[in-house]
């Protein structure tokens, strides 16, 4: 997790308002752009034929004890008083129009799709609900991908960064035969959703992946009860352990854009900052 290694406190997301409080840095400077990219356009050319990640550990240690103590401070510190609560009292004039966004938001929820007819409806989330889901959300804004920062990259992208060109790339690929593009642009934005809890736990960190997913699952769950149950967070629930399971032919196609989307940002960075990030190309070649 980069944000206990920025704030050099392990329990800096004990306290949703010291969060808050801690978020805002300013980026690194960047060093002059190095001349091309030497080439490495041709390492692009079977990124559509990808096999599973194989990520090459970029360090040593084991911090899967810490990581799961952050894991369960976190949770814990998110049932504390939410954010909706924080907003109302602390800007009681700006209070109306986010609790009748929020109201908006809980009322498409809380309706039913044609396809569930006949099942009994879900009571309406109330107003906070959507506003407390979309507070929490705001950590993957805030939250640096453990690979770039751990190689030492400067102004590294965030979490939410990575996921909203993996849904610009679902919405603006060809059409693939059986493949629901719809599906894939939402997939494609909620399937990181909760690191904004457990943070980005990467191969180096030497959390096993039965805990790995254990850790992410429980953050998931919670979120979606903080969204206040219903359709829309059993749909939220269902994309993630769809693409987790790799369990369809959109999970499939989506974690093919993970890894083009990563390789992409890699080429950025090794164009921008001059660096060898070769790691990353060969994590994901035939």
């Amino acid at each position: 997790m980069r944000w206990a290694q920025n704030q050099g406190n392990p329990h800096v997301r004990a306290s949703w308002a010291t969060r808050v409080a801690a978020g805002g840095h300013a980026p690194l400077p960047r060093p002059p752009p190095s001349p091309g990219i030497r080439g490495r356009e041709a390492a692009c050319a079977p990124l559509l034929r990808l096999l599973p990640p194989q990520l090459i550990p970029m360090g040593g240690g084991s911090r899967a004890l810490s990581l799961s103590s952050l894991c369960a401070t976190t949770l814990a510190a998110a049932r504390a008083p939410t954010p909706a609560l924080f907003l109302a009292h602390a800007h009681a004039h700006r209070a109306p129009p986010l609790l009748r966004l929020a109201a908006a938001m809980s009322s498409s929820s809380s309706n039913p799709t044609p396809a569930a007819s006949g099942d009994s409806a879900a009571p309406a989330p109330a107003p906070s609900n959507a506003i407390d889901f979309l507070t929490l959300c705001y950590r993957l804004k805030t939250t640096k991908r453990a690979g770039w920062v751990k190689r030492g990259v400067q102004g590294p992208e965030s979490v939410a960064d990575h996921m909203y060109r993996m849904g610009v790339m679902a919405l603006v690929a060809a059409d693939l035969p059986g493949v629901d593009r719809d599906r894939c642009v939402k997939m494609a934005i909620v399937h990181d959703i909760a690191e904004a809890i457990v943070g980005d736990i990467t191969p180096s960190d030497n959390v096993p992946k039965e805990e790995k997913s254990r850790m992410e699952k429980e953050a998931l769950d919670h979120m979606c009860e903080l969204l206040g149950g219903g359709p829309r967070a059993q749909e939220i629930r269902e994309l993630w352990m769809e693409y987790e399971n790799n369990a369809s032919l959109e999970a499939k196609v989506v974690k093919d854009f993970d890894k083009i989307e990563m390789i992409l940002q890699a080429l950025e960075y090794e164009k921008e900052q001059g660096r060898d990030l070769e790691e990353f190309f060969q994590s994901t070649a035939d």
